[in-house]
Order: structure tokens, then C-alpha cells, then sequence
């Protein structure tokens, strides 16, 4: 199991060439009828092996989070950080498994979160701004040392909940505007998204999957204060309502198709499930509702899957030149 990364690092070694890699990845491109760049690749798994260290490290970890705990909360926390590090340093930055790597990364930096709120009986605003804090910091210092693709995004998590955390201590009025300020933390972070993603537009290195998480991040920041605004999970919101979701979650299909990402439809697919579902009950359908939601929102998404491609090219026609120059590439 490979990435492309793996594959760069190798032409570097000269191991291969340049021009034989080049090749290798026309000859996969051809056989699965599709580029390299729409495919999203992004490494997860490498083998059974990292499905087996995973839960190997959570036993190990949540034993010494209970051990830890009969002595002192912080102390429990404290040292889930410290051996997720230490797991770190062989299974992610010797061995390179990327399961691992992810459940290590939220491990070391859950317990850097919990450590000031477990320290107060009563948790304040104060506290979760100490704990976004050190978790930022801590999340700078894993990328330098390992690397994970997806701490940045985790790191950016953390960034805006101190912030908002900040914001609402010195002025507590602010909460009643807390879902503008989720909205605009997730354009900042879908900017920062894009910024990972025209540093390789090929889909060849690290940087990709970098913004593959952070879009991951940014869809739910986004859609969420929308779609609770339009009251779709407090029953509020009607047949124009629900019609209105469906054209919000065409849109965010539209803008996820040009920028290549799937990611951004995945992460609010709930939020359109959920409001397909309402509007066929309101149309009188109830005990099918569910069912034909999924079978329509599932149908088109395969379809959808099938021609993104097709798709993709059809819509970068309609975007400027200046802004295709910074959008992953197309390759006919």
C-alpha cells in the first residue's frame, strides 16, 4: 500500500524515474478511467495491522486514562498525551501507518484539551480558552515533529474554539451570535482548505490531504449555522423551508465538484437527509419517508460519482480563468 507521496519519494531516492512514475500513473488513470487528480486520494489504512494498533493503543490508553484518573483527573489526562506521543514516535514517525497516526494525533491532543477543564470542578469560559490554547500549540508542535495530514484541521478546531471562547468570556452578549461566528470561522477555514489545495493542484503530495481534512472541517462549520437558522431541526421550518435546503446542498454540490471535493457533500449530507425527509412528510408521506430519502439522495450520489468527471468539466467552463489556475487539475 502506497501513496503518491511514496511514489515522489521514491523518484527522489532514484529508485525510479521521473518519467517511469509519470507513466505508472497514466497507465492507473487509464485502467480506472479516470486522473489522479479526481480521485481524491487520501491514505487511511494501509493494512489490517493499523486496525489492530489502533485498538491495541486505545486499551492501552484508556487503561492509563483510569489509572491516572484514581490519582487525579489532570493527571489521567496528562499522561493519555504523553503516551500517545511516545506511541507516536515508533508506529507513526518509524512505521508511517496512518490509522494509527490519526487516532494517535486526536488522542494526544484530547488530553491536552481536557487537561485545564478536568482541572476545575466547575469548567468556564476561561478554561476552554486555556485548553484551545495549549491544544493549538500542541497540534503546531505534532505537525513539526510528525507530520499528520490531519492536524492542521484539528489545530484550526482548536484555534476557533479558543477564539470563540474568548469572545464570549470578555462579552457574554456574543453568544446569541455564535452561529455567525461558527459561519465565518468555517469560510476562514475553507480559505485555508483551498490555500493546501493550489500548493499542488496534481493531488500528489501531503498538501492534499491536508485540505482534504480541513474541508472536512469546514463544510459542517458552514452549513450548520445555516441550516439552523432556517429552523430545520426545531420543526419549525416547512415545505418552502425544506425546498430551500435541498437548493442550499445543490449549491454546496455545485462548489464541491469544481474545487474536487467530496467532502464538503459528505459532511452535510445529514443536514439535507434530514430535510428531504421532512418535506415528503409534509407532503403526506410519513412511514416512507426515510426510505425514499435515501433512495433518491443515494441514487443521485452514485450517478453523481459516476460522471463526476463529466461533471467537473462542464462546471470549470463556467469559472473564470484566474480562479481554474488555483482549482485541482482536469486532465482529459
Amino acid at each position: 500500500m502506497y501513496t503518491e507521496e511514496d511514489l515522489n519519494d521514491a523518484v527522489k531516492t532514484g529508485i525510479f524515474t521521473d518519467d517511469s512514475v509519470t507513466q505508472f500513473r497514466r497507465h492507473v488513470a487509464n485502467q480506472k478511467n479516470t486522473t489522479i487528480a479526481d480521485e481524491e486520494n487520501f491514505r487511511l489504512i494501509s493494512g489490517f495491522n493499523d486496525v489492530f494498533v489502533v485498538i491495541a493503543s486505545g486499551l492501552l490508553l484508556v487503561s492509563l486514562a483510569w489509572i491516572g484518573s484514581l490519582f487525579s483527573p489532570v493527571l489521567g489526562a496528562i499522561a493519555v498525551s504523553v503516551a500517545s506521543w511516545f506511541l507516536a514516535e515508533f508506529f507513526v514517525k518509524k512505521r508511517r501507518m496512518a490509522l494509527p497516526a490519526i487516532g494517535l494525533l486526536l488522542s494526544f491532543l484530547g488530553g491536552i484539551f481536557a487537561a485545564p477543564i478536568v482541572f476545575t470542578q466547575q469548567p468556564n469560559e476561561v478554561s476552554f480558552v486555556i485548553s484551545g490554547l495549549f491544544t493549538s500549540i500542541a497540534a503546531i508542535i505534532h505537525w513539526k515533529r510528525f507530520r499528520v495530514p490531519v492536524t492542521v484541521a484539528a489545530g484550526m478546531s482548536a484555534i476557533v474554539a479558543c477564539i470563540t471562547a474568548v469572545i464570549i468570556s470578555i462579552f457574554p452578549l456574543a453568544l446569541q451570535w455564535i452561529n455567525s461566528m461558527i459561519f465565518i470561522a468555517g469560510l476562514l477555514t475553507f480559505g485555508l482548505a483551498m490555500y493546501w489545495d493550489a500548493a499542488d493542484r496534481s493531488r500528489q503530495t501531503r498538501s492534499s490531504d491536508v485540505a482534504f481534512w480541513l474541508h472536512l472541517v469546514s463544510a459542517p462549520m458552514i452549513v450548520h449555522p445555516i441550516f439552523t437558522s432556517l429552523g430545520v431541526f426545531d420543526g419549525t421550518g416547512g415545505i418552502a423551508t425544506s425546498l430551500i435546503v435541498v437548493g442550499l446542498y445543490v449549491l454546496l454540490a455545485i462548489v464541491s465538484i469544481a474545487v474536487d471535493r467530496r467532502a464538503i457533500m459528505v459532511s452535510s449530507l445529514v443536514y439535507v437527509v434530514y430535510a428531504f425527509s421532512a418535506l415528503l412528510e409534509n407532503t403526506g408521506i410519513v412511514s416512507y419517508s426515510f426510505a425514499l430519502t435515501g433512495m433518491c439522495i443515494g441514487a443521485t450520489l452514485l450517478l453523481l460519482s459516476a460522471f463526476w468527471h463529466t461533471s467537473r468539466k462542464q462546471i470549470l467552463k463556467l469559472v473564470p480563468q484566474p480562479i481554474q489556475m488555483h482549482l485541482p487539475e482536469i486532465k482529459v
